[in-house]
């Protein structure tokens, strides 16, 4: 245990220079604002630690603070009630930190200008009385512990701030933070620090930077579908790009328009747990694709941190165990409802809770598979069954007795089963980030067909390409409608915050 302790007294601290709190009628210009203090503070802590690890002394402990933007209302009314978002609730104070304004431009834009139109009041840009973690401050894929070896006799906490899991969590996003009397509301789902937690986290679980992110996300369970997404974004460049203008491969590696391969010859040693792939338009409206592996503990993982980038969609590519006998392998279900038993999302939001379908995403992930396809109408229930998914933690269900989960199955009306869309759907709600789910039928157990070597090589040959292409499609219709149109109200409580 570390029993050393700091020689400096808790008031000794150096900081940058107060900032004084600015009105913005311009959401331009309070997010440049943002960002020159942002980039103030941020440069303050890495030049400080800087110094210290070329053996200048310890002076002081160094602290800055996260940017905040705030709002004051007097009125319950605002502009467009059509909106899930872009206003306030109640008359209040409402505010949010902010970080790395830079990367979340366009979006902060979009989300003071909403306010500012909603509720005609100008933005204030401050400084808040929260710290920004010494980590955090140098960005993604820093290691700041590698250079520490100037503070052996003081723990580098007593010198700088640190993390704080204590402050940093889902309370906002889950619909539990009571602001204490007398302080602001939330105005943003996430705080800060949670932001800088997942971007960290991003970028250890996909080995790219959060910048190449996209708006529209498919998230799959198998590599074959990463094998197709490359091949196909591999040809977009090499033939021009048709509008999108890179594609980033884990340890951000990146294709240009015109060119058949990456700009260097650099490979990762090895893929990353969740690697994501990135082909990029230009407003993140592209896309990107991530292999999340198998089961309910990793796809809560991934889109925990996929959600404080705010993207419009993401939707579940996969296989899926085909529960009724009618079904053939090769057919598509779209899930309508889900059934969780996955468990992991029990103590963030209750079982209770209805996970609904959303028509938008419903619609057009319908539409891309009779367009892909060839089938319309009445022939598409050929190839495809909507329906309950069912999401199980269990891998090896069928070896249960056959009255626990299939008697459930059964009751429920379930007509597949996988280990991950309804944790993908339900993080989803909980996040108000529109969902979707289109799986394939792989196997079906309860009918002795069984997902075997040979009969999966076939399969995965003759069926990913073509399942691929559908989640594509559906991307390519959603990214084309409304932004307002796609965040749905019904993923809005009784008491949101105005961000997005």
């Amino acid at each position: 245990m570390n029993k050393r302790i700091s020689p400096l007294s808790p008031l000794d601290i150096s900081s940058p220079s107060p900032f004084q709190p600015e009105s913005f009628d311009d959401p331009a210009k309070a997010v440049d604002t943002l960002t020159e203090l942002y980039e103030r503070n941020t440069a303050f802590l890495m030049q400080s630690f800087s110094e210290l690890a070329q053996g200048a002394p310890i002076a002081s402990r160094y602290r800055a603070f996260y940017p905040q933007v705030s709002i004051e209302t007097t009125s319950f009314g605002h502009v467009d009630s059509r909106l899930s978002y872009g206003h306030v609730t109640a008359p209040g104070i409402y505010t949010t930190t902010v970080t790395r304004p830079k990367l979340f431009k366009h979006y902060l834009r979009e989300q003071l200008s909403l306010l500012m139109k909603s509720h005609n009041v100008p933005v204030i840009v401050s400084e808040s009385t929260t710290p920004i973690p010494l980590h955090f401050a140098f960005g993604e894929g820093a290691h700041v512990e590698a250079s520490t070896s100037a503070f052996v006799d003081v723990p580098m906490r007593d010198i700088f701030d640190t993390p704080d899991l204590n402050t940093t969590d889902d309370e906002i996003a889950n619909g539990e933070y009571i602001p204490p009397p007398g302080e602001p509301s939330p105005l943003a789902p996430f705080t800060a620090q949670r932001i800088d937690y997942s971007l960290a986290r991003l970028s250890h679980y996909t080995a790219t930077h959060a910048e190449h992110f996209q708006n529209f996300v498919l998230f799959t369970n198998y590599q074959f579908y990463i094998d197709e997404f490359c091949s196909w974004a591999r040809k977009q460049m090499a033939e021009g790009g048709d509008g999108y203008t890179a594609f980033v491969e884990p340890g951000n590696i990146v294709t240009l328009p015109g060119s058949s391969g990456p700009e260097t010859d650099a490979t990762l040693a090895r893929l990353p747990q969740m690697p994501a792939y990135h082909l990029k338009k230009k407003g993140h409206a592209g896309i990107t694709m991530i292999n999340i592996g198998v089961g309910p503990s990793n796809a809560k993982t991934i889109t925990d941190h996929v959600a404080v980038l705010r993207p419009h969609a993401w939707l579940m590519l996969g296989h899926c165990a085909g529960l009724r006998n009618s079904q053939r392998l090769g057919d598509y279900v779209l899930a309508h409802a889900y059934m969780r038993e996955d468990h992991v999302l029990d103590d963030d939001l209750p079982v209770w809770v209805p996970i609904p379908a959303l028509a938008e995403v419903q619609v057009a992930l319908e539409a891309a598979v009779a367009e892909i396809t060839g089938y319309e109408g009445f022939e598409l229930k050929r190839i495809m069954r909507t329906g309950t998914v069912g999401t199980i933690d269990n891998r090896n269900w069928e070896l249960r007795d056959q009255r626990g989960p299939v008697q459930r199955l059964s009751q429920a009306r379930a007509i597949a089963l996988d280990m991950e869309s309804a944790t993908v759907a339900a993080n989803g709600f909980r996040f108000r980030v529109p969902y979707g789910t289109l799986l394939c039928v792989s196997d079906k157990p309860l009918h002795g067909e069984l997902k075997l070597p040979g009969m999966a090589t076939a399969f995965y040959r003759t069926q990913v390409n073509q399942h691929l292409q559908i989640g594509i499609r559906a991307v390519q219709k959603l990214a084309a409608m409304p932004k307002e149109a796609l965040h749905s109200r019904k993923l809005r409580s009784f008491f949101e915050t105005a961000f997005q």
